[in-house]
């Protein structure tokens, strides 16, 4: 009688034991299925911290996360940043040490008396809840074209502060506002050779290609795009060791600098012609963009703990 107890104590507890287990990759099973459920842009719009892993690009940089963050001090030597609410002033550690690289050295040479820096990524990099579209694997940065204060800004005023507009419309640069230390803040910054692309507003890559003078190959990096009257946009290379970043196309213009063709374009009617709304009933909005539609590896960075 006492074996059969024994027997039958060892199989309650191996049931129990299977159970529990069973329980357990049903718990994790709804877990994963609710996380491929969820807006990409939430998960990762809800992270607060990097992730402690080894700095990574991962992705394309309108579709991807980042690995082992760090993010710009609020304020530097040369800098600070702006819309500190926001938490977005995370990047891989090569575009952190670009953005200090280029405060200091335009405060030095050319008569910048520092970058007030917008958003570079959040904590985990990914889609975010607001505003753009790329910025998601830690190498974009946007540097407002309006100089530092002498003085350290407060929280406050680093919420409410508007940056100037340095263009008129998008074919005229605004004089008032424009100054030739815009003009070299932005050649310095073209001129490192991590820099892949600057986008500015049309008028600005005209006022650029009227000023510059001698090697003028720089200008093939600077890229009219629109809403860029404000700031202009660093996108760097993949870092070495991101093995899973893909790079953007190198800008090859017909003519070296971009000042022909393609800048008349953006200086016309064309690319500002709202496009005609398509006849029959509007079509389906997308469904949001999941887990399942990001490199593998970012399932791993923003479950991280």
């Amino acid at each position: 009688m006492k074996n059969i107890l024994i027997v039958v104590g060892l199989l309650t507890t191996l049931f129990a034991a299977s159970v529990s287990a069973q329980n357990s990759t049903n718990l994790a099973a709804l877990a994963a299925s609710a996380i491929d459920k969820t807006p990409a842009k939430q998960l990762f719009g809800e992270q607060k911290t990097p992730a402690a892993m080894p700095s990574k690009a991962i992705g394309t940089y309108a579709r991807g996360c980042l690995a082992g963050a760090v993010s710009l001090p609020v304020n530097g030597p040369a800098w600070q940043v702006m819309r500190l609410s926001r938490n977005r002033n995370w990047g891989h550690p090569a575009m952190i040490s670009l953005l200090e690289r280029l405060a200091v050295d335009a405060k030095k040479y050319d008569g910048w008396n520092g970058l007030m820096v917008g958003d570079i990524a959040q904590p985990r990099g990914g889609p975010m809840l607001s505003g753009h579209a790329s910025h998601q694997i830690g190498l974009d940065a946007d540097v407002w074209l309006m100089q530092m204060p002498d003085r350290t800004l407060t929280a406050q005023e680093r919420e409410k502060i508007s940056p100037k507009i340095v263009v008129k419309n998008h074919r005229q640069i605004d004089p008032k506002v424009w100054t030739e230390a815009h003009a070299k803040l932005l050649k310095r910054a073209a001129s490192y050779p991590e820099v892949a692309r600057i986008f500015v507003h049309p008028p600005i890559k005209a006022e650029l290609c009227r000023w510059a003078t001698g090697d003028r190959s720089w200008l093939a990096k600077i890229r009219p795009y629109f809403g860029h009257n404000y700031h202009f946009h660093i996108r760097i290379k993949c870092p070495e060791g991101s093995t899973s970043c893909k790079n953007q196309w190198t800008p090859k213009p017909k003519d070296g600098t971009g000042c022909g063709e393609e800048l008349a374009w953006w200086m016309g009617d064309k690319p500002w012609v709202p496009p005609k709304k398509p006849s029959g009933p509007p079509p389906k909005p997308r469904p949001p963009l999941t887990l399942t539609g990001l490199p593998a590896e970012c399932r791993a960075v923003v479950t991280q703990k």
